[in-house]
């Protein structure tokens, strides 16, 4: 069992993985939850979407005044060092990191690993659950995801699933 973890989500503001718009990020160390992080982000591209906005409630005018990637990213670094990274459907995570880091021509660390909980789910539940999206998986392991696409609430959701499946 995992005992020390940084449990990370993104949220959007387009169809460009770079264009990151919100993080949450949850650390465990010793199977409890130690520090919550949350930051909205002024993306690049800096435009929203209509899909995306629905699905977040985000807009340009929530963002406007927000820091830049590498401003939040400077205070993430020191709470996720040596910690593997968590993540619900991770590739999404992952690809959005790699994307704004690419963005902002910033050197990608080698050693930031990703952790997905969403396979996980699919590996151990299997046809126990209607499906393995994060509210589902969520509820089955104890956690009230009312606020999805909030993206602390999300890598909250994410952290409770990973102490209990990774």
């Amino acid at each position: 069992m995992m005992k020390d973890f940084a449990a990370i989500d993104f949220e959007t503001a387009n169809q460009h993985p770079s264009s990151v718009c919100s993080v949450g990020l949850v650390i465990v160390r010793n199977r409890q939850i130690v520090e919550k992080f949350y930051s909205l982000i002024y993306p690049r591209p800096d435009f929203f979407t209509t899909w995306t906005t629905r699905i977040h409630g985000l807009t340009m005018i929530d963002v406007e005044d927000a820091p830049p990637f590498p401003d939040v990213w400077a205070q993430i670094v020191p709470l996720i060092e040596g910690l593997p990274l968590v993540a619900h459907n991770s590739s999404f995570d992952e690809r959005c990191l790699k994307a704004v880091f690419q963005e902002y021509r910033m050197d990608y660390p080698e050693n930031y690993h990703f952790l997905c909980t969403y396979r996980a789910a699919r590996k151990q539940l299997g046809n126990n659950l209607a499906n393995h999206q994060l509210h589902t998986v969520a509820r089955y392991c104890g956690y009230d995801l009312t606020a999805h696409h909030h993206a602390l609430a999300d890598a909250e959701a994410c952290a409770v699933i990973a102490l209990k499946l990774l």
